[in-house]
């Protein structure tokens, strides 16, 4: 009787398994109409398609682009590995800001990252105004950010997306200037 009821539970077990595998391989195929894709459209934000005169500044701008995400969603270790991405985009001649993206790199400290991303923010600024050939990018401006003396950042979006405090105050900021 014992080995029948621990049979059962068994077949049980293995059959709600089961089941839960089939869920993760099957897709959903809804399709959409015209009005849902219009809502959906509404409600994401508008990322700026921006071109850069030479491939360095583009893949340097999409590195500091996966940096300022990860800042937004305080997760230090992406940040880790968006700097080293970052350190390795840069040519000789941008030897500071090298070194920046390196010290983000070494430190686990979101708080120290936020500040090194500041700095290198207003070093590398010059870099994507003098080499945009197409589209915009944002820069933005949380007056909180560092005791009340405030910080900038570039975004490919509108939408303010604060780096410098994350979700505690995700939409703290203003966009200042549109770089075309």
């Amino acid at each position: 009787m014992k080995r029948t009821a621990n049979l059962t539970i068994a077949t049980i077990m293995l059959i709600s398994l089961a089941s839960c595998g089939d869920k993760k391989n099957k897709q959903d195929t809804k399709i959409s109409t015209p009005d849902e894709m219009e809502a959906i459209k509404e409600n994401t934000p508008e990322i700026a398609d921006a071109s850069f005169s030479d491939r360095m500044t583009g893949k340097v701008f999409d590195d500091y682009q996966q940096i300022r995400m990860a800042l937004v969603n305080s997760e230090a270790e992406e940040v880790n590995e968006a700097a080293e991405n970052l350190a390795e985009s840069f040519t000789e001649e941008s030897e500071e800001m090298k070194l920046m993206a390196l010290a983000m790199e070494e430190t686990d400290d979101i708080e120290k990252q936020r500040e090194l991303f500041s700095k290198l923010t207003e070093k590398i600024e010059p870099l994507f105004k003098e080499s945009i050939s197409d589209g915009a990018i944002f820069k933005q401006f949380c007056p909180m950010a560092f005791d009340g003396k405030g910080g900038y950042w570039i975004s490919n979006m509108e939408e303010i997306r604060n780096p410098y405090y994350g979700d505690k105050m995700l939409k703290c900021g203003k966009v200042v200037e549109k770089i075309q």
